[in-house]
């Protein structure tokens, strides 16, 4: 029912900070909880950060302290503040609602690659 597209990934440096967008087309989005995922080659998809529609939020410790998810519902749009960026969080990286993750449905994704 609501379509996701991530945007804002790219190439950044050790110790770098990157913010991913996450525009949703629903009109209903500030009904959903909504969460950051991400992927890197061979490995499994793990679950980052989510929110409610309330705001309340919750962090994988891999990201704790240095992610920040957040939402502006009047915007339809979710966002990943991502600081002190190591290598390991290379991935591709995707936004998403519980129905859509039970129901095996993702978006595009946006690479994010940390390297020197």
């Amino acid at each position: 029912q609501v379509q996701l597209v991530e945007s804002g990934g790219g190439l950044v440096q050790p110790g770098g900070s990157l913010r991913l967008s996450c525009a949703a087309s629903g009109s209903i989005f500030n009904i959903y909880t909504m969460g950051w995922y991400r992927q890197a080659p061979g490995k499994q998809r793990e679950l980052l950060a989510t929110i409610t529609s309330g705001g309340i939020t919750n962090y994988a410790d891999s990201v704790k302290g240095r992610f920040t998810i957040s939402r502006d519902n009047a915007k339809n749009t979710v966002y990943l503040q991502m600081n002190s960026l190591k290598p390991e969080d290379t991935a591709v990286y995707y936004c998403n609602t519980p129905g859509r993750v039970t129901y095996g449905t993702w978006g595009q994704g946006t690479q994010v690659t940390v390297s020197s």
